[in-house]
């Protein structure tokens, strides 16, 4: 036996404006991106300065990065630089291990630290990650590219959560009014 349900003929004006409310408010703002929202990785009784300097530290510290070229190191701007047809030595070469050296020295200082392009450590290890996969992303070391493709992913999921929470809610609406 097939159950047909057509809310529409009983359907309020308060299930649609119900409806109306639950998906636009969610549909108009993105997804939180914490900003305003202080981070501190406080390590003993240091200054707030003092740790970030240490942290920077790491990228020029001559016993962790000895062996990778500079133009593939990762810069404090949270960039790796990798062209295309050097994804193989990138990646099976020195600058793998010392580039996670380097994110680990940082993790060790400052676990919260943020890249001047706002992407953390966790976006960094995801990128090269993927960079050196065997994936459509293979060779491409853009952190931001990485970081918006996730969001995007998590956006888009989202927006199909609230949409179905609300034709639910508004079929429940429609049974009792």
């Amino acid at each position: 036996m097939a159950l047909v349900f057509f809310p529409f003929p009983r359907m309020s004006i308060s299930a649609v404006a119900v409806f109306y409310v639950l998906t636009s408010c969610y549909l108009t703002g993105k997804g939180d991106d914490a900003e305003g929202v202080a981070s501190s990785g406080f390590v003993g009784y240091e200054d707030p300065p003092e740790i970030v300097a240490k942290a920077l530290r790491c990228f020029n510290d001559k016993y962790i990065y000895s062996a990778c070229e500079e133009s593939y190191r990762l810069k404090a701007s949270g960039n790796v630089e990798v062209p295309l047809e050097k994804t193989e030595e990138y990646c099976n070469g020195p600058c793998l291990g010392e580039t996670h050296l380097v994110l680990d020295c940082i993790d060790g200082i400052f676990s919260n630290f943020l890249f001047y392009n706002k992407a953390t450590l966790q976006d960094v290890r995801d990128t090269i990650h993927a960079g050196c996969g065997y994936g459509p992303q293979r060779g491409n070391f853009d952190v931001l590219e990485h970081i918006r493709a996730e969001t995007d992913k998590a956006w888009r999921a989202s927006n199909k959560t609230v949409i179905g929470f609300s034709f639910i809610i508004l079929g429940l609406f429609s049974l009792f009014l």
